[in-house]
């Protein structure tokens, strides 16, 4: 098998399993028990968190464990949106966000805020000038991802950062869940205050996560029932998740000098598939190493991703959150390519993926085209 869907999710790491496994099978009590067996596991919680804030630069306090992704973004916009109406309801993020921030974003719509849906270019780049012109004086957030998880567009995060920091009344929140472990950032700099971090993209377990919350951050919380995490995630925590979520964060970012042995693989696929005929590259050339998005026109990418997955080579279309609705991409529309919108495929490479594994889809890729092509004279 040849797996080229790790934006959708990585296979977990062996050390992550095993610490999973330890921790629920040993450390199972209540974390707010007070009898020793809770202070025990409050104790593997206390070091987790520590442990993910030594990692990021960030305090103790400003680790927010959830279930992954899509509720760290739930919880970092509406969390501000509810928190912060009384100062303001408008809110600035990009055309290609994920569903998990777009969806959100459109939920406050129906609620009264105002949304600004920031345009980008041809390679999914916004304009600074643009958000700058976009802020006016009831702006209380700016939510824009790192790295696009279809195409790969790295947004420049602290230049965004450096902006907002001049204004102070503005919260600023990225979805990170791409980029960690792959394209680094600074998460302890001024200006960047909300942080989304997802487990099963770095090699950890599906349900776990983390919201990066700088101190002086207040959000409401998403529901209520205790005061866990600050009352502001509260529910009994997922010990065993966030022990395996600290493992998983740390091994990605030991592991993250080797991500640059994958730029001569996403070279490669560059080279080997922009010269063929009905073959268009929607992802930039400088986007994340890991994230390779192309159309071929005129072929459905059902048809070719259930012939790759008959050589039992995995790959996708868009975000796996959506990649079953019949629509063609917001974020490849948004670049201002129609055509290839409806016809795209996503190849995602992991840290461990080999140059065999590219050269092998690279022929099989090319093989069913041309099998195609054949059969349709």
């Amino acid at each position: 098998m040849i797996y080229l869907d790790n934006s959708a999710t990585t296979q977990p790491a062996q050390e992550v399993l095993k610490s999973f496994q330890t921790v629920s099978m040993n450390y199972y009590a209540n974390p707010s028990s007070i009898h020793v067996g809770g202070s025990e596991v409050e104790k593997l919680l206390f070091k987790a968190r520590t442990q993910i804030a030594q990692l990021l630069k960030v305090n103790e306090d400003e680790v927010i464990f959830t279930s992954g992704g899509t509720e760290s973004n739930n919880l970092a916009i509406k969390g501000i949106a509810h928190a912060h109406q009384n100062r303001g309801n408008h809110i600035i993020t990009t055309q290609i966000e994920h569903p998990a921030v777009l969806q959100v974003c459109k939920d406050l719509e129906r609620e009264g805020f105002e949304v600004t849906y920031l345009p980008v270019d041809e390679s999914g780049n916004i304009n600074l000038d643009d958000l700058k012109k976009a802020i006016n004086e009831n702006t209380i957030l700016v939510t824009i991802m790192h790295v696009n998880n279809e195409i790969g567009t790295i947004q420049p995060i602290e230049k965004i950062a450096k902006l907002l920091a001049n204004y102070p009344k503005i919260t600023f929140h990225t979805d990170h869940v791409q980029g960690f472990g792959k394209v680094s950032l600074p998460f302890d700099m001024e200006g960047l205050d909300l942080i989304t971090i997802s487990g099963h993209k770095i090699h950890g377990l599906k349900g776990t996560g983390c919201l990066i919350k700088k101190r002086h951050v207040q959000l409401k919380p998403l529901f209520h029932g205790g005061s866990q995490e600050g009352s502001v995630r509260p529910g009994t925590e997922n010990v065993a998740g966030n022990v395996s979520l600290a493992k998983a964060m740390r091994l990605a970012v030991e592991k993250q000098s080797q991500y640059n042995r994958l730029i001569a693989l996403h070279q490669k696929l560059f080279d080997q598939l922009e010269p063929i005929d009905k073959i268009t590259i929607n992802s930039p050339k400088n986007g994340a190493a890991h994230i390779f998005n192309f159309s071929v026109l005129g072929f459905k990418p059902e048809v070719l991703i259930h012939a790759l997955g008959e050589k039992e080579i995995y790959v996708s279309t868009k975000s796996a959150c959506s990649s079953k609705q019949d629509e063609p991409s917001h974020v490849i529309v948004a670049c201002g390519k129609e055509q290839e919108a409806g016809a795209a495929i996503r190849v995602s490479l992991s840290i461990n993926q080999s140059e065999e594994d590219i050269d092998i889809f690279i022929k099989e890729i090319k093989n069913v085209i041309q099998q195609y092509k054949s059969i349709m004279g």
